[in-house]
């Protein structure tokens, strides 16, 4: 794990309190008196209005469903670990050695969770206006066009096409296994390109799982 230090010059900000910051950063797995879930629960509420208020500026001439639907599409687990890869989050998050071995550095849920407790960190130290100004920065920077074409784009064709152009062929979808009771699936899909896994993901349904596998597959495929 590097010194967080580096993240804070790809953040742009560096926190006074430092045990903030490695609070944040801390994952339950690492066992020490404090975690980040408290953080993350701010932080989560913190996006949620930073998103609501910008398409609110953004979209003046959208109705309240447009506006929830494009929300929905950029405040969620997905959305949250693109913009944690973006700054590279996950090279600087504390973890159980098992965690760690289990590939946590890269776990979707984890990087979501992280994202939030930093950018909950960062408000209760410098307030909302610097935490508006470094998420909005970091929302742009991942999506150039946000609008709801855009966001709600079938990831799955979009991998389709860019794979059968780069490498003449198409991905592969593999159900790695589910976990949870039956009222509360959780699936886990990888895909394959290759012969080689280029990502996974979980979600609520196969269909929601293989999306955000082919966003993650998308995203790696042109970084």
């Amino acid at each position: 794990m590097n010194d967080y230090s580096q993240l804070e010059k790809r953040l742009n900000y560096t926190f006074k309190n430092k045990q903030l910051i490695i609070e944040a950063l801390t994952h339950k797995s690492d066992k020490k008196p404090y975690n980040n879930e408290r953080l993350e629960f701010l932080g989560d509420a913190v996006l949620d209005l930073i998103v609501g208020e910008y398409l609110f500026s953004k979209f003046s001439n959208s109705n309240e469903g447009i506006l929830s639907k494009i929300r929905a599409s950029l405040v969620n687990e997905s959305g949250f670990t693109l913009l944690a890869r973006k700054i590279n989050l996950g090279e600087y998050i504390f973890l159980s050695m098992a965690e760690e071995n289990n590939n946590g550095r890269n776990k979707p849920s984890l990087l979501s969770n992280a994202f939030e407790a930093v950018i909950g960190a960062i408000y209760l130290e410098a307030g909302l206006s610097v935490t508006k100004e470094i998420s909005v920065k970091l929302l742009e920077e991942c999506h150039p066009k946000i609008d709801l074409q855009s966001l709600s784009k079938d990831y799955k064709t979009a991998l389709q096409e860019l794979t059968q152009a780069t490498h003449g062929v198409t991905p592969l979808y593999e159900m790695l296994g589910s976990s949870g009771p039956d009222h509360k699936k959780e699936f886990e899909i990888a895909v394959i390109l290759d012969e080689k896994t280029i990502a996974t993901a979980r979600g609520k349904s196969k269909k929601e799982a293989q999306q955000k596998a082919a966003q993650i597959a998308l995203e790696a495929l042109k970084s």
